[in-house]
């Protein structure tokens, strides 16, 4: 036997036999002659040197054991070919390969799944790699050309390579476990939250290393993943400020409690998004950044 090398031609219609039931049937949903798919599994037999279907011993032909082995691998084969067919269009069409998009740790999470649910719709051909950052790393990414596209908070940083539009706001509010002594002030919490440790989102990269966002407290600890601070947070280790999205359901549930702190009661963490001058976001991100846009309170 030669070797082998069925065409996508070939494959389509094996799937259409398997799918449809029956040659006629294959034959009309593919728009052709029964005489022409008949040939075309004829020749694919001979090609894979294999009896693809039993057309003697049933009505109808049906599958037999080698055309059952192949069947998944058949599928596959011609999913991933339209797969390519599919990109290769996109690319043509000046749409990207893969988006590479960093947001800021404060983007609502349930805003940041909501629009890449909507974008694997939307752009199915286009790969993504998603990385999540607090403060100046966001801006970082951007500029090492880790990211193409990003979400950054309020980073007081100017830089000629950078182009920043504002596209909404996240609002902060204080908080702290029942235990904590805070918790059991009321309004007296004002007065002695600089007594207790404040927990405080730090910056991994060196755009802001060393600044201050909102410090209050004469001791901190200092944290650069939100997740652990806001575990530390329900602990009773300390408080802070949170993203008010995140908590909410933490504080009608009694986890966390709401400070009467005013200096930090109802603070807008401001969100911009931003990208290279000199690469600015193709279709696919440019997309990205505006319905994420569209999903946040406005300024």
């Amino acid at each position: 036997m030669s070797d082998p090398r069925p065409t996508l031609d070939q494959l389509q219609v094996f799937l259409a036999i398997v799918d449809a039931g029956s040659f006629a049937a294959a034959a009309r949903r593919l728009g052709r002659a029964t005489s022409v798919v008949s040939y075309t599994i004829a020749n694919l037999e001979a090609q894979l040197g294999l009896e693809l279907f039993d057309r003697d011993s049933t009505r109808k032909p049906a599958l037999t054991e080698a055309g059952r082995a192949i069947l998944g691998d058949t599928r596959t084969i011609t999913m991933r070919l339209g797969d390519l067919v599919a990109k290769a269009k996109g690319l043509h069409a000046g749409l990207e390969a893969e988006v590479a998009l960093v947001v800021d740790v404060m983007l609502p999470p349930c805003s940041l799944v909501q629009v890449l649910d909507a974008f694997q719709i939307e752009f199915p051909t286009v790969a993504l790699r998603l990385y999540v950052e607090a403060l100046g790393a966001v801006t970082q990414h951007v500029l090492d050309g880790i990211a193409n596209v990003g979400i950054c908070g309020p980073v007081e940083f100017q830089h000629v390579e950078l182009r920043r539009s504002q596209v909404g706001a996240v609002r902060l509010i204080p908080v702290a476990a029942p235990s904590h002594p805070l918790s059991r002030m009321g309004e007296e919490a004002d007065m002695h939250v600089r007594d207790h440790i404040q927990l405080v989102l730090t910056d991994r990269s060196s755009l802001t290393r060393g600044q201050d966002f909102q410090v209050m407290a004469m001791k901190t600890w200092r944290l650069a993943d939100l997740g652990a601070k806001y575990a530390l947070l329900k602990a009773g280790i300390g408080w802070g400020s949170m993203p008010e999205e995140m908590v909410r359901d933490d504080i009608e549930n009694g986890r966390l409690v709401r400070l009467a702190v005013t200096a930090w009661d109802n603070a807008i963490y401001r969100l911009q998004s931003i990208y290279r001058t000199n690469s600015p976001p193709g279709p696919a991100a440019r997309w990205l950044l505006d319905r994420l846009k569209d999903t946040l309170a406005p300024v």
